[in-house]
């Protein structure tokens, strides 16, 4: 069986701070400028999608592709606490209207790592009633975006609880365990965001970060594993009930001894002989395991992959790799994991965080001084498989 069910989603991904461009109003921004800092080079202009969005649209919907998840940006929005800009909803709204004349479903992220720099100096997510001010947030951006119909409340809480930090997101040697008092804080958060999204009748569910892990059979190492796992994804699937969905991510793998979880990038024989240009181990398969537990965490949620792809600057390695991942897929969902739809990271060659531009996952490449789109292979291949609904035989 090669086929996928009859309503499955096919589409991209991308965000705002690492395509948009100048959001100079972000706490991330503030990062990547400051002394020490843990970024190997500032965003600048990213893609220039805030005035090229149009084109990426166009490519991706030429392509075959039916979805294009982006995320609008909070520092733009609200620039200032209870100051909403009514200009920058309206170019949302052109992206969504874009989308929609283009036949691609637009699905809409409303946070994807980035807070208003104004949040940072009240201290974040730890800020007295951040929450609230999430929720205020959010409630303005639904009750200006018409055509959307399904949203992201939150991307990848769990590696911002992590993270507690900015400082702490370039530790992917080691990884800290999530902040309980962070993790709480995004949970109601999320909260807020699914009951606005459901009072305008729109699907809403948050994404997570997930990890395959392999171990070396004792029962320290699977200990170690399941109580990284308990903090880190089962506490945030845990808050998901009433949810609509539930945005599984995933890219690798890693492994544990009885000494514990090994650094990112590593197997157990040390370093590993095939990385990504993350420096993350090589293991398609991750996201077909990843959904596989979301689904015994959560057996009633429907699960959308919502981000899956891999860092490298070869798009035949890089067609092989989402092959044999789209076939860990299909074989969940021939097992009864109700997996909704497959959305690629990223359709852009992007800013990565604190890689800066050297990891290359996108279908399509970006000239940083000309900002000239050009489709790779890649494109075309996810694109066929999306009209044809099913991989290659």
């Amino acid at each position: 069986m090669t086929s996928f069910p009859e309503t499955f989603l096919w589409g991209a991904s991308t965000s705002a701070h690492q395509t948009e461009g100048g959001n100079t109003g972000s706490d991330w921004w503030l990062l990547e400028h400051m002394e020490g800092t843990p970024a190997a080079e500032p965003s600048g202009d990213a893609c220039d999608s805030f005035h090229h969005y149009s084109e990426d649209i166009s490519l991706l919907a030429a392509s075959g592709l039916q979805a294009y998840r982006f995320s609008v940006e909070w520092a733009r929005i609200e620039p200032a606490p209870g100051e909403f800009s009514q200009a920058c909803l309206d170019h949302y709204q052109r992206m969504v209207d874009h989308c929609l004349s283009r036949g691609v479903e637009p699905v809409v992220t409303l946070h994807h790592f980035t807070n208003p720099m104004w949040m940072r100096d009240l201290g974040g997510w730890l800020a007295p009633g951040a929450d609230e001010r999430f929720a205020t947030y959010v409630d303005r951006v639904l009750s200006a975006l018409d055509g959307v119909r399904r949203i992201c409340t939150i991307n990848e809480p769990n590696m911002i609880a992590t993270w507690t930090g900015a400082l702490a997101a370039a530790r992917d040697d080691a990884q800290p365990r999530p902040c309980s008092e962070t993790s709480a804080v995004l949970l109601r958060a999320h909260r807020h965001a699914v009951d606005i999204a459901h009072g305008r009748g729109l699907e809403a569910g948050l994404t997570l970060a997930m990890t395959a892990y392999t171990t070396d059979g004792s029962e320290a190492a699977a200990t170690a594993v399941a109580e990284f796992r308990r903090a880190d994804e089962d506490v945030f699937v845990a808050g998901t009930t009433g949810d609509d969905f539930l945005g599984v991510q995933a890219y690798t793998r890693r492994f544990a001894t009885s000494d514990g979880v090994l650094p990112q990038g590593h197997d157990l024989r040390g370093p590993s002989d095939r990385q990504t240009l993350t420096g993350w181990n090589y293991y398609p398969q991750s996201i077909g395991d990843c959904l596989r537990r979301a689904h015994e965490l959560a057996p009633a949620l429907p699960l959308l992959v919502t981000e899956n792809g891999i860092a490298t600057s070869d798009d035949d390695e890089r067609i092989a790799y989402t092959a044999e991942a789209l076939e860990s897929v299909l074989l969940a969902i021939q097992d009864g994991v109700p997996v909704t739809g497959y959305l690629h990271w990223s359709l852009l060659d992007n800013f990565e965080w604190v890689h800066g531009y050297g990891p290359t996952f996108g279908l399509i490449s970006v000239d940083r001084d000309t900002f000239v789109r050009t489709p790779k292979p890649s494109l075309d291949w996810l694109g066929r498989v999306a009209k044809d609904n099913a991989l290659p035989a």
